[in-house]
Order: structure tokens, then C-alpha cells, then sequence
């Protein structure tokens, strides 16, 4: 590529999701420059990282014009539900990420189950609330296990897989009454508890014209064996073989086609990433919810799987014209092991320096995600999910043996890190 072909780009967001999209962007031939905003520790010392607020689209605006950049990556949800990527398109600056029509689907689930429902999307049966006494009155008749979700955005936190009654009850209180999710409680979705394991599915999408990256799996679970309290994400895989062919089959004809078909439907140009969680149940794949955007840790294994360059991927569905046909996937496995801050994921601890290894072998990198980088040189613990180690391999096995080997070389006090991620594919693959 020639040089006056590069582009400058302008990542939003601080996770490490974002970090693995500043990776794509740094190996890619088609960039120039890319900044992050706001970027963390381990981000700052490979980028220029820039305060401002992601959330308001004149403020993004503001920045890209004083910066030259041309074009923008939109990592997190808040940032589309609040309508950024609108603003920048009108202003003509070419952003990767939907509309904020679109992004309804992530920040309201009564409109996404409202949806799934219209359009005849396998799903688990829900009923809506916005007052407590009918949602109580509705969960007392429910059979548990049963699902309490906050319509709003609640940051990944405002699901609960209630075992028994008095859970579900008080759930609803805490959401509704209490407001332990601000606002975003003030709707909630009761939904049918569905049995199965869970799937993470990655389209990138420019219409009814879209890429599914290899099917992922996170876990969620603080401890081994998925036990404990729910966080954002303790590690992912991919590829999973749970997602068989016959299931990729009715996962395609059945939920992806019919989705896309329904957006454009309904007059929504989306554009950008749709993360699709499914369950993989006895009678097929049903929807669990729709996110607007990558994953996290997902995208931290699903950027090294793409051989084509990711950049270009996403350019060309901002801009209306790509065609999946010409992407290439890069053969074997990647794993990412999180590694958390003491507490995580109640009261954590903050400030805590980190200790790294200076060399990594190949096929292995480290992401940041809760981290900051003091003035002195230090990067030091600042979040809950600090860092992860991501790891490539032929086989999963091999990956997780890369990526196990390097995790004791990083040390911070109250680091704490599942042994176990992507157990459920080493024992189908007989590796366990």
C-alpha cells in the first residue's frame, strides 16, 4: 500500500477489546496513524492516547477534525447507543460501528425480545415489566431456574439467573426498587431459562452482506468449573465445536438470515458488529441477546483468526461495499486467559504495579484492559479484568499450554485467574 494511502484512525473505548483493535490496527498496512481515546496503560505505550468524552458525538467530532483522523472505531456500546456514530456519519467522517437505531438491540432488550419476537427468531419466551408489583406477581407463577434482565445497558451486569423464587423476587427489587442499575432497571425482561451451553457468535455486517467469525465461547464464572459470581469475562476460545455444522446450518437459516432480514425490514442500515449469543439447546440454536458491538474477551481471539486484514474488513462496511467471499481465516486455535485484580468482581484493588515479561514467545501477546500507565513509567492495576494473555496454537491445547506458561511471569498483588479456560473443548477434543 502506498504511503499517501494510509489512513489515520481513531479507536474509542479502554478495554481490552480495544487494545486487541489497536494490535489489528498496528499491523495493518492500511493505517497511518492511530490514536485511542481513552485508551489505558498498556495502549499508551504503543499509541498516542487522548482524553475526551466517547459518549458525546460533537466532542468525537471535535477531536477527529483537530486530529486529521479519517476514520473511527467505536468499541464499546455506550458510545453507539448514545448515537456517535451517526453524528460522525453526517458529518462525513467514515466510522465502523451501527447507527444508533441499530444499537437499540444491545441498549434496550424489551425492543431486541420485541424484535425476535416479530420476526420469528428462536428465542426464550419473555414477558416485560416496567412496574414492580406485576413483575412480581408474574415471576411467582414462573417455573425456575428463571432469567431477570435489566432492558437497559448495566455494562454486562444486569443479568441474573435466579435458582428459586426468592432470587427472582429479589432481583426484581434490587432492579426495580433499588436501582442497583440506575435507570437502566426501570424495564425489566423475565425470560424462560434456557438448558444448553452458550455460544458466542461475531457477524460483521454491511447489510444483509455479512462474515461470521469462528464461533467463540466465554466464560463467565469467576471460578473453575464456572462457579461463583458472574463477571465480564474470565476468558474465551475459539473456534467451538459446539457449534457443529448442522447447528452453524440452523444457525444461519434460522437466526442470522431472518436478523438481518428484519433490520433492513424494519429501515435499519446496520452496519458494523452484531454479536449474536446463542444457546445450543436439544431443539436447536435460540438467541439469548444481541450486543452492537465485539465481544470482551472475544475479540482479543477473534482478531488474530482473521488472515485478511481487519482494518480493511471494516472500512469496507462503513463504507457500503463489502463482500465477504474475499475474506480469509487464519487455520488453529486462540485462547485468552484473563487475569483479574484482587477482589474482582466485588471491591477491587487499584494501583497495585505490574510486573511483566520482558520477552514473549511467538504466537503469544498480552492485552491490557484495567490498567494505567503513571508518570514515572510504572503501569499499575486501575479495573477489574487487568489483563490477558492471548495465545495461537494448531490446536487448542497447544494454545492453552502457550498461554499457561506465560501467565506466572506476570505479577501484581491479588492477581487471580481461572486454570481452566476452554475446558469444555479440550475434554471434546480429548486433550483433558
Amino acid at each position: 500500500m502506498a504511503p499517501q494511502d494510509k489512513i489515520d484512525v481513531l479507536i474509542l473505548g479502554s478495554g481490552g477489546r480495544e487494545h486487541a483493535l489497536l494490535k489489528a490496527c498496528l499491523r495493518s498496512p492500511r493505517v497511518g496513524k492511530v490514536r485511542v481515546a481513552p485508551g489505558n496503560g498498556g495502549m499508551a505505550l504503543e499509541a498516542e492516547c487522548l482524553e475526551v468524552d466517547i459518549n458525546s458525538g460533537a466532542a468525537v467530532l471535535d477531536l477527529v477534525r483537530r486530529t486529521g483522523t479519517q476514520f473511527v472505531i467505536v468499541g464499546p456500546e455506550v458510545p453507539l447507543a448514545h448515537g456517535v456514530v451517526d453524528v460522525l456519519e453526517a458529518a462525513g467522517v467514515k466510522a465502523y460501528g451501527p447507527l444508533q437505531a441499530g444499537a437499540r438491540l444491545e441498549a434496550s432488550k424489551a425492543f431486541s425480545k420485541d424484535f425476535l419476537f416479530r420476526h420469528k427468531i428462536p428465542t426464550a419466551a419473555a414477558e416485560t415489566f416496567r412496574s414492580l408489583e406485576p413483575a412480581l406477581a408474574y415471576v411467582r407463577q414462573q417455573p425456575v431456574p428463571i432469567v431477570i434482565k435489566a432492558s437497559g445497558l448495566a455494562a454486562g451486569k444486569g443479568v441474573v439467573i435466579a435458582m428459586n423464587h426468592a432470587e427472582a423476587e429479589a432481583a426484581l427489587r434490587d432492579m426495580m426498587e433499588t436501582k442497583v442499575f440506575g435507570s437502566s432497571g426501570d424495564e425489566v425482561v423475565i425470560e424462560e431459562f434456557m438448558q444448553g451451553e452458550e455460544a458466542s457468535i461475531m457477524l460483521m455486517v454491511c447489510g444483509e452482506e455479512y462474515l461470521m467469525l469462528p464461533p467463540s465461547q466465554d466464560h463467565k464464572r469467576v471460578g473453575e468449573g464456572d462457579t461463583g459470581l458472574n463477571t465480564g469475562g474470565m476468558g474465551a476460545y475459539a473456534p467451538t465445536t459446539v457449534v457443529t455444522p448442522e447447528v452453524e446450518r440452523r444457525l444461519r437459516e434460522e437466526i442470522i438470515v431472518p436478523t438481518l432480514r428484519g433490520l433492513k425490514a424494519d429501515g435499519i442500515d446496520y452496519r458494523g458488529t452484531l454479536y449474536v449469543g446463542i444457546m445450543v439447546t436439544a431443539i436447536g440454536p435460540r438467541v439469548v441477546e444481541f450486543n452492537v458491538r465485539f465481544g470482551d474477551p472475544e475479540c482479543q481471539v477473534l482478531m488474530p483468526s482473521l488472515e485478511t486484514d481487519p482494518v480493511e474488513i471494516m472500512e469496507a462496511i462503513a463504507a457500503g461495499n463489502f463482500r465477504s467471499a474475499s475474506v480469509r481465516l487464519r487455520p488453529g486455535s486462540t485462547i485468552i486467559v484473563v487475569l483479574a485484580a484482587g477482589g474482582y468482581p466485588g471491591d477491587i484493588r487499584k494501583g497495585d504495579v505490574i510486573t511483566l515479561p520482558t520477552q514473549l514467545p511467538a504466537g503469544v501477546d498480552i492485552v491490557h484492559g484495567g490498567t494505567k500507565r503513571l508518570p514515572n513509567g510504572e503501569v499499575v492495576t486501575s479495573g477489574g479484568r487487568v489483563l490477558g494473555v492471548v495465545a495461537h496454537g494448531a490446536t487448542l491445547a497447544e494454545a492453552a499450554k502457550k498461554a499457561y506458561a506465560v501467565v506466572p511471569q506476570i505479577r501484581f498483588t491479588g492477581c487471580h485467574y481461572r486454570r481452566d479456560i476452554g475446558y469444555r473443548q479440550l475434554r471434546r477434543d480429548g486433550a483433558v
